[in-house]
């Protein structure tokens, strides 16, 4: 059976099922799903681009900014831990930039945590032995270092509710196709907004990431000292529950092109939700996680200099016209096009009060 009539098969089992449920399989069933199949996802002959797969240099700051954690951590024992590493990139360029320091390299620990055993191949078809991989974060202990995630969270399975008389969640049908019913919300989404003193407007519909709170929960849990740097699209509340807005984030990528239809191409396609930064910043709090600093991948990048690293990478290329026109278009991809859109949350546990070059032009 191909991935869409297993996913028919379990809604005629269970008389429907949760769009979460639906997201989830869409997204991980294993071997069928968009990130759990082998079918290239990244790049030119994929469905997006990442930062990290348009120039090193997005790697190389990356990497900056761990060598400055390093440093307020004392200059001993480091460990990385990066979160659903795609194919890898980002960890080569920041590895490639981190074995210029030979005392931090030596201490150096990576850890990539994936679940997909396509990615994985690939990675460990080109990283380095100073990686190793895991399945979860409960399977390394006492943390000391850096947990990193680019572009994790807007994949994680939500449950989109709507407000009317009473909050609804969506669910998934199928009659010739997938269809879309709601149903009375369960608590646990109710106390979300609660939680954090949202009330939508009726006719309002959003999405809710419960899988988040439990990801920032883990983490909390296993980092012992250091920071946590998460680089995602999304807004805080005061963005995210605006009346343009009112219709949620959901979206499909495939192909380079944008899709509200998120029942067609089942498993063949991408499928996001922004990213609710106030509600990651309140759980964490919850949690032991004090925030360093929200910004965007635009001034965090500036701040660490990556005009100038960006100019040097082009700097030995014979052709000059050509090499100023990678800058430029490199430059204002990510810095504009993704640099606004993208979004960047440091946080830290057992530091204290400590000031980070990638927050230097802080914005709010």
């Amino acid at each position: 059976m191909n991935l869409q009539e297993i996913i028919a098969r379990k809604i005629e089992d269970e008389d429907g099922i949760s769009f979460h449920d639906f997201m989830e399989m869409c997204l991980y069933y294993p071997e069928l799903g968009y990130y759990t199949s082998s079918r290239n996802k990244i790049g030119s002959s994929g469905d997006f681009y990442t930062s990290a797969c348009l120039t090193p240099v997005f790697g190389a700051m990356i990497g900056k900014q761990l060598e400055e954690m390093w440093l307020l951590l004392g200059s001993k024992s480091f460990t990385i831990v990066e979160y659903g590493a795609g194919e890898g990139s980002l960890c080569h360029d920041l590895l490639n930039y981190l074995q210029h320091n030979d005392k931090l390299y030596e201490q150096l620990n990576y850890c990539i945590i994936e679940k997909s055993a396509a990615m994985r191949n690939i990675e460990q078809s080109h990283l380095p032995n100073k990686v190793t991989w895991f399945n979860s974060i409960d399977e390394i202990h006492g943390i000391t270092g850096c947990i990193i995630s680019n572009e994790l969270l807007d994949n994680f399975a939500v449950h989109p509710v709507l407000m009317e008389d009473e909050l609804f969640e969506a669910y998934v049908t199928y009659e010739n196709g997938f269809k879309e019913t709601w149903k009375p919300a369960g608590q646990e989404l109710k106390d979300y907004l609660l939680d954090l003193g949202m009330e939508l407007p009726k006719g309002f519909r959003t999405e809710i990431n419960l899988q988040a709170l439990e990801w920032i929960k883990a983490i909390a849990k296993s980092l012992t000292r250091g920071f946590v740097l998460t680089i995602d699209y999304g807004y805080l509340l005061s963005e995210l529950f605006k009346p343009g807005r009112s219709q949620g984030t959901l979206l499909g990528y495939c192909n380079h092109s944008v899709s509200d239809n998120l029942y067609d191409h089942v498993g063949q396609q991408d499928i996001t939700a922004h990213v609710n930064f106030s509600a990651l910043i309140h759980w964490a709090e919850k949690y032991g996680l004090r925030t360093c600093g929200y910004t965007d991948q635009c001034h965090f990048l500036l701040g660490l200099g990556f005009k100038k690293a960006l100019a040097d990478q082009f700097s030995t290329d014979k052709d000059v016209i050509h090499a100023a026109k990678q800058v430029s278009v490199i430059g204002h991809t990510l810095l504009f096009d993704m640099g606004l859109k993208y979004k960047v949350l440091i946080q830290e546990k057992g530091v204290g009060e400590v000031r980070l070059s990638g927050l230097s032009l802080l914005q709010q």
